[in-house]
């Protein structure tokens, strides 16, 4: 991957390089009034005006980067934008999409280059003026890309053959994701019907190993991509994280008689009966943020439902419009477009309440500051939403708020190690060191190879098997697949009829799969999170989603209760439970396996043994954070791994969840019963039969990792992996969700 100069202080609108723009567009830049570009702007304009490279323009958002890839695309495009598309931009999100739309279509209009949407919510007839008289600049999701294939087939050709450019938004968003294997192939294939190849360019504000981003734009050819980056952007920062004890709820009859000084609408005790901290929390943001214009992020579509509808109500006691609104991917397109369009006109405070939807570049304006309710998802998570602040020169101001459980006698290990304010504290310290996440690899995704062989076959009526390959994985997104696995995983479709073979060797669609294909759900490669049904003694206890493996033996925390796994129905969707053994429920939330990089529990580790108070911390996260570490201390944690607590013993790898996993999954093949909570592993027996096991493991050397997936109750959690034949799913398993050589090091290093 080579490195293009980047320029973090430009020279002006009258720089060198500016002067290479053609002359309608130096115009449009003039009008809007910009005295220089900013560094993405100027660094991009070489190499993507030449267009024999891939290129790669990162930079914090808000700098510009839309502009910076299309003021040379529409330099190239001013004097002759007809006769097929002649630009592909890729988006995520259906509004980003429109959002885009608006801002290239003003860039465009002066120019004379059509600017087109093409997504499930464009008309018909808009669609149908773009096949008959395609030109300009098409704005698309993969999913409409891959209709595009399937319904058009062999006008793909006509559509496209004059197509210089691809441009991908939110390149984070796709690496290491079946929507971004998706997106590879369709790239591939694209590349394939038109027999040359097309510049690509990618935009991204969070990208942690370049490499990695370079391989994953050009599969196979990542080190010739060019890196746009500008370090510009990075102003001040305004953080403090607050801290609140969750009550137990004998407790909470007893703290009316404390400080209510603080405590906003609502009074002493909450009218509604939620958890006080939780209104706490409400009060604090209704305090904090009302009369401006703010994003909160509350992790689950539930908590921005239970926080949106608190703040509305607090609204309504202060006799005040309501300011406050959800904003989440169940919502219908309306709601969603109307708070968007609510926060961006800045007629009247407006704060949204939002899941990830609105981590992407969608323009809603500038805002305030950031809040975020719990855990972050991740390091890059986090740094993209600090993002949607700090624009126009002011500072980004980022809240966090924490629950912590009121400890007990009986107080779960785990709370009393206040393990998710810890692993706030520790996210926290490594965005401040500019550290996140490297985006995920090596995954084999066989799920997507399903979707696009059989778009494939669609696409062209039938293919031969050997062309195939070629197509998908020979050189294709699908490189790690094998010829024989490849003979193998046509074998399983075979059975399960999403293919046939005609009597020359042709693939065909089976029964099955001209069903898949001619559903409209087929077009996405990936799936919506299923409910499972919870059983107990023939009693359904509730449904509940569940996006990470299961196995029998573990545990689930359920309606304030933990339950153990008797078995998983995967077909039927139905997971059989018992009670587990008494004891408090640990306040603990799953980022789902993998999620929780090395460095981050490396530094949590740090964060513990250190003395230093973090700056950031309000009065009571400091108090819980003090606990934490003198629980820490008390275990000697510094010293030893492996703990015993009871009926308990508690192991500490301090290393991601992918080596957690591992470790539990092997301990299981040693016949404990293991329990995951976050950074410990909760293993019932005595603490010789755990260091027995984890001797046995390392005596025994690196292990098979598919092995280890036999434990695994439910490993088909991407959409089409029911159809991989077991010994395919289990290796993609193991290679997305296992790491053994890190496991056997933890063990090694518990043991000493």
């Amino acid at each position: 991957m080579s490195s293009h100069p980047s320029s973090s202080d430009p020279s002006g609108a009258t720089s060198s390089a500016f002067q290479r723009l053609h002359a309608q567009v130096q115009r449009w830049v003039w009008t809007q009034g910009w005295k220089e570009l900013r560094g993405i702007q100027e660094a991009a304009i070489a190499p993507i005006l030449e267009g024999t490279h891939d290129v790669i323009l990162s930079a914090s958002t808000a700098s510009g980067k839309t502009e910076a890839a299309f003021l040379p695309i529409c330099s190239r495009l001013a004097d002759a934008a007809g006769g097929s598309v002649r630009a592909i931009y890729v988006g995520p999100l259906k509004a980003l999409i429109n959002d885009q739309f608006e801002r290239l279509d003003g860039l465009c209009t002066g120019l004379g280059i059509p600017v087109h949407r093409w997504h499930g919510d464009v008309s018909q007839g808009h669609k149908a003026q773009l096949l008959k008289s395609p030109a300009g600049i098409l704005l698309i999701t993969p999913e409409s890309l891959e209709a595009l294939f399937i319904r058009q087939g062999s006008s793909l050709v006509g559509l496209f053959s004059g197509l210089e450019v691809i441009v991908i938004d939110e390149l984070h968003a796709f690496i290491g994701t079946e929507r971004g294997c998706q997106l590879q192939s369709l790239l591939h294939r694209l590349e394939l019907t038109l027999r040359r190849t097309v510049p690509r360019v990618g935009l991204s504000a969070t990208l942690g190993d370049m490499s990695l981003a370079a391989e994953f734009i050009r599969p196979g050819g990542g080190a010739k991509v060019q890196l746009c980056n500008s370090t510009a952007g990075g102003g001040e920062l305004l953080l403090q994280l607050r801290g609140y004890r969750r009550r137990a709820p004998d407790a909470r009859q007893l703290a009316s008689s404390e400080d209510d000084s603080n405590r906003g609408p609502g009074g002493p005790e909450p009218a509604d009966g939620r958890p006080e901290d939780e209104h706490d929390v409400g009060a604090h943001l209704f305090k904090t943020l009302r009369g401006t214009h703010n994003l909160v992020f509350a992790n689950s579509r539930a908590n921005v439902e239970l926080y949106a509808d608190l703040l509305r109500r607090m609204c309504e006691e202060a006799r005040l419009p309501n300011e406050f609104f959800p904003h989440h991917g169940n919502l219908s397109k309306e709601l969603r477009e109307e708070a968007e369009s609510a926060l961006k006109a800045k007629q009247r405070p407006v704060s949204l309440v939002c899941t990830t939807t609105l981590e992407m570049g969608i323009d809603v304006g500038a805002v305030q500051s950031i809040a975020q309710v719990g855990v972050p998802p991740s390091v890059a998570s986090l740094r993209q939403r600090l993002g949607r602040s700090g624009r126009k020169g002011g500072p980004a101001v980022l809240r966090m708020y924490l629950q912590e459980a009121e400890l007990t006698s009986t107080s779960p290990l785990p709370d009393q190690l206040r393990v998710r304010l810890v692993q706030s504290v520790a996210m926290l310290d490594l965005l401040l060191t500019n550290w996140f996440e490297p985006p995920a690899s090596g995954a084999y995704h066989f799920s997507t190879l399903v979707q696009q062989l059989l778009s494939l076959i669609a696409q062209h009526g039938g293919v031969k098997a050997g062309e195939a390959f070629l197509a998908l994985c020979h050189q294709g997104p699908f490189a790690r697949v094998a010829r024989h696995d490849f003979a193998s995983f046509l074998r399983g479709l075979g059975q399960r009829e999403l293919i046939s073979q005609s009597s020359d060797g042709t693939l065909l669609l089976g029964r099955v799969g001209e069903r898949l294909v001619n559903h409209y759900s087929f077009y996405a490669a990936f799936a919506s999170v299923e409910e499972f049904r919870l059983v107990s003694g023939g009693r359904t206890l509730g449904t509940m989603p569940i996006d990470q493996p299961l196995f029998v033996g573990t545990y689930l925390i359920f309606g304030g209760r933990r339950w153990r796994v008797l078995a998983v129905q995967g077909d039927e969707k139905v997971v059989e439970l018992e009670p587990a053994p008494a004891g408090r429920v640990p306040m603990f939330e799953s980022t789902g396996v993998g999620g929780v990089h090395d460095r981050v529990r490396e530094q949590m580790r740090s964060v513990y043994a250190s003395d230093t108070l973090p700056r950031y911390l309000d009065a009571r996260a400091q108090e819980l954070l003090t606990e934490a570490r003198a629980t820490f201390r008390r275990w000697r944690l510094s010293e030893r791994a492996i703990v015993a607590s009871g009926r308990q013993v508690h192991v500490f790898p301090w290393a991601g969840d992918a080596v957690v996993h591992t470790l539990a999954l092997a301990l299981r093949a040693h016949g404990l019963a293991v329990e995951t909570l976050g950074p410990v592993l909760s293993v019932e027996g005595q603490q010789s039969d755990v260091e027995s096991a984890l001797r046995a493991l390392v005596a025994a050397g690196e292990p098979r990792a598919e092995s280890l997936t036999r434990y695994v109750a439910n490993m088909a959690l991407e959409k089409h992996d029911g159809f991989v034949p077991e010994e395919l799913l289990a290796r993609d398993y193991a290679a997305r969700y296992l790491d053994v050589q890190g496991a056997l090091r933890a063990a090694q290093q518990v043991l000493q």
